[in-house]
Formats: C-alpha cells, sequence, structure tokens
C-alpha cells in the first residue's frame, strides 16, 4: 500500500513583507535618487511580493562615499575585538530570526522550505560566529603581522543561495576592517534587506554596510566605481570576465566564484546505497541552481547500470511541489530566464541524441517548474556535458579505468568542485591529486563548513571563501 504526505506547509505568517523597499545607504532606508522600482515575484506562484528599488549611478556613489566615510573614521580606527563584537550580535540576531529569514527566502527564491530551513539559514549564522572569532586575531593568521584592509568592498552575490552568499561575503569582509557595499541578485533582494534591518538592530555603526538593489548596470556601477578598493564576485563566468576587463589597469583587489561542470565519479567498489544519495544531493539539491552541482555523473561501466536503476527508483521519490510544504525536495526553478536557459539546453540533449529520462512528476500550473532529468548515451561533445545548466539536469558518462576518469573529468574549462566515491583510500588520494578542481568531495558531496576554504581553478574563478583563507581575500597582503 502507498502513503500520500499530507501538506506540511510552513506558516507564511511568520513574515511581514512590505510593499516597498529603498535603499539602504549610510545606515537608514533611501530612496533611490531617480525614483525607479522593479517587482520581485514568488516563482513558485508568480506572485509579486514586494516593489524593490533600483539604484542608479549616483545612488552606487552615495553609498559608496557612506562605506569610505564609515572606513575612516570608525571602522579602520576599531579595535578587532570590537569589530567582532558585532559580528557576533549580527550572527545571534540571525540565529534568532533564521525562521523567518528561512520562510522569506523560500518565498523570494522558490527553494524548498526544508532547504531554507535546515542547511542556509544555520550556515549564515554560522559564518558571522566563525569571522567573529578571527577579527582579533588576524596578525596569528599567516597573512603578515601588520595585515591592512583593503577600505570599501564591493560585493555582488548571486540568486541561488541569496543570504548565504551574503554572509559567506559580508562577514569576512567586516572581520578583516573593511566596510562593504553589496549588491543583491534582482530576483532575491528580500533575504538582503532583511539583513539591513537587523545591522540597525545590531546597532552596526552607519555606513560600515550598505546594500543597493537593481540589475546588471547597477553592479557595473558599483564595480567601476573609482573609490571602490576590492571587488567580490560570485556568478557566471562571463560576467566574471567582464569584471575582470572592467578593473584591469587598475589598483582593485578581486575574487571571483564563477561557474562548474562538477564530474561525480562512482567507482565499482562504491557504498552504491550512499552514492545514489550523494548524486541526488550532488545534482538536484536546490534545483540544481548550484554552482558546484555534480551535473557530470562518472560512472565505471561494470556497475552502471546497477547505479541507474536505483538512481530512477531514487528519484521517483522526490517530492515537487510548493516550497512552503516541508516534505517537499523539488521546489520552483527562479525566473523566467533561467526556466528557458535549462529548457534550451534539455532540447539540445534530445537533438544531440542522448537519451533524456525525466522523473513522472506533476508540475504546478502557476510558477516555473523542472523535473529531475537524466541524460544517458552522453558523450564529451554534447552541449550538455560541456555547459553548465544550472538546474536539475544530470548527464551521465561511464568509464573503465580511474585514468579515464580523471581524463574525462578534467575535461572542462571548468574547475569548481568534484566528488569521488570509493571504499579504497588510495585511490580517493590518487584521484584527488590529478583532478583540477577546487574543492574535492570524497564519499560525499555539496558539504560545507565556515571553516573549510571555497573556490575553484580555470574558468571558475581565483580565490577562496571561508576558512582562514577567505580573510586573505580582505587583506592587501596575501600568505607568504
Amino acid at each position: 500500500m502507498n502513503f500520500d504526505y499530507a501538506p506540511a506547509p510552513e506558516s507564511r505568517d511568520l513574515v511581514t513583507i512590505d510593499a516597498h523597499y529603498g535603499l539602504f545607504i549610510d545606515g537608514e532606508f533611501v530612496e533611490p535618487t531617480d525614483g525607479t522600482s522593479f517587482k520581485t515575484i514568488n516563482p513558485a506562484t508568480e506572485e509579486v511580493l514586494a516593489e524593490v528599488s533600483e539604484a542608479g549611478p549616483n545612488d552606487v556613489d552615495r553609498a559608496v562615499r557612506a562605506a569610505q566615510a564609515a572606513y575612516a573614521k570608525v571602522w579602520s580606527k576599531m579595535p578587532g575585538a570590537e569589530r567582532a563584537k558585532y559580528l557576533y550580535r549580527i550572527a545571534r540576531l540571525i540565529a534568532e530570526r533564521s525562521r523567518e529569514l528561512a520562510v522569506l527566502e523560500t518565498l523570494d527564491n522558490g527553494k524548498p522550505i526544508r532547504e531554507s530551513r535546515d542547511v542556509d539559514m544555520p550556515l549564515v549564522s554560522a559564518h558571522f560566529f566563525y569571522y567573529a572569532g578571527w577579527a582579533d586575531k588576524l596578525e596569528h593568521a599567516g597573512f603578515s603581522d601588520a595585515p591592512r584592509p583593503y577600505g570599501v568592498a564591493a560585493q555582488i552575490i548571486p540568486w541561488n543561495f541569496p543570504l548565504l552568499m551574503l554572509a559567506w561575503k559580508i562577514a569576512p569582509a567586516l572581520a578583516t576592517g573593511n566596510t562593504v557595499v553589496l549588491k543583491p541578485a534582482e530576483t532575491t533582494s528580500l533575504t538582503a534587506l532583511a539583513f539591513a534591518q537587523i545591522c540597525q538592530d545590531a546597532e552596526l555603526p552607519a555606513g560600515v554596510v550598505n546594500i543597493v538593489t537593481g540589475d546588471g548596470a547597477t553592479g557595473r556601477a558599483l564595480v567601476e566605481h573609482p573609490d571602490v578598493n576590492k571587488v567580490a564576485f560570485t556568478g557566471s563566468t562571463e560576467v566574471g570576465r567582464q569584471i575582470q576587463r572592467a578593473i584591469a589597469g587598475t589598483t582593485k583587489g578581486l575574487t571571483l566564484e564563477l561557474g562548474g561542470k562538477a564530474a561525480n565519479i562512482v567507482f565499482d567498489d562504491a557504498p552504491l546505497d550512499e552514492a545514489i544519495e550523494g548524486i541526488v544531493n550532488g545534482i538536484y539539491f536546490n534545483q540544481g541552481h548550484v554552482c558546484c552541482a555534480g551535473s557530470r555523473l562518472l560512472v565505471q561501466e561494470s556497475v552502471a547500470d546497477d547505479v541507474l536503476e536505483r538512481l530512477k527508483s531514487r528519484l521517483t521519490m522526490l517530492r515537487l511541489g510548493d516550497p512552503m510544504d516541508k516534505n517537499t525536495d523539488i521546489g520552483a526553478i527562479n525566473s523566467p530566464a533561467q526556466h528557458a536557459r535549462i529548457a534550451e539546453l534539455i532540447a539540445a540533449g534530445d537533438e544531440e541524441g542522448a537519451q533524456r529520462w525525466t522523473a513522472p512528476c506533476v508540475l504546478p500550473d502557476k510558477g516555473w517548474w523542472i523535473a529531475p532529468t537524466v541524460f544517458t548515451g552522453v558523450t564529451q561533445a554534447h552541449r550538455i556535458a560541456r555547459e553548465e545548466i544550472f538546474g536539475p539536469v544530470l548527464s551521465v558518462l561511464s568509464f573503465r579505468t580511474p585514468e579515464e576518469a580523471v581524463i574525462k573529468a578534467n575535461n572542462t574549462p571548468y574547475g569548481l568542485s568534484a566528488g569521488i566515491w570509493s571504499e579504497k583510500g588510495s585511490r580517493t588520494l590518487w584521484m584527488a591529486e590529478r583532478l583540477q578542481a577546487g574543492v574535492i568531495w570524497a564519499n560525499t558531496f555539496n558539504r560545507f563548513d565556515p571553516a573549510s576554504p571555497f573556490g575553484g581553478v580555470k574558468e571558475s574563478g581565483f580565490g577562496r571563501e571561508g576558512g582562514r583563507q577567505g580573510l586573505g581575500a580582505y587583506l592587501q597582503r596575501e600568505v607568504r
């Protein structure tokens, strides 16, 4: 007998969403100078959640000047132990409001509430707690006896983990003595604006954190502002190239965390039940909206049929639907533009001769949805094996020997992450030494910790976020 899950919706009454949001500059919410705004939409229902102000060049200039003043007059003169107090205060406020923030993230982003509540929010507060502990110990971090902050840090974050990406960037920047002007993604601004309110509640000095909302033009104005000293960007490789060109010839510091096309490699001696869970978590977590997603599954030939049979059986159990339901595994695609991009690449897989299997899901009438999809018969020439899809689409390739697995795994311009599944420690270490990836997981996937550095090589960017290494991104002297 099959039992259906009864709906278990999280309460939307936990959050109050204002009809309109201004820009957060110099400790206050202000209106943009030209008065323009845009709508932010719930991707699961197509409901307009709020109007958000769009910052123009004059607004960006106001924010940078506020950050400059706060850096010169307050933040750079404050002892590390005092800065730490503010970071601890912010961390505690986030932890206290985590349920509310999780609901807001799910409404604005489309990810399942279970992920927002159990993954994103605990990590957000943990990053602030972690870097609060570093604020008065920078001279012992290995970056010189007198490490110096850059000054004003411009930070641009994506829509897949809105509040978590904010924490990854703001926490180390503040701990090292920088001030911040942050631009969230235009489709997911609400939790960044809620964070601005948390900064007010924490009594953070005015101008230390400024948040300007808008589209790519706002981000461009921020990157190109002459008084920005450091740029940190997470997003697509193409935009990363544009940022590099924009700041070429300047003295601005830069870190980039860009796209990925990770290989998740399963050997014949792998614990297959655990590997199946790792495969699912690697590509279908957050609807595949993960830069380090294990979107290429490399399976040793002798177990390929068994792995595929188990994987398809597991995918039939995933529940797609209302992201606010605590039983939901697969939420909504964040925007129509991203939905169109995923659909285009699925069509390319069909046209190029790969065999598509789609999990049996009933898609809701409203919102943007893609059912979990698996392509077999994939070659390295297929677009779905070469291009970042950023959606719940898995390409499966096979290999015979570890040497072949290394060649196929590294046959990509990206180098953000990889996964290895094997019971042999020697084989895992042999593979890890040869894989061209910034982060390598063994018998797990998509696991993060504030103390562990994260970042890529090749076209996946440079620099590290998280851990002691994440401090170096915001200090003018690198590790010697």
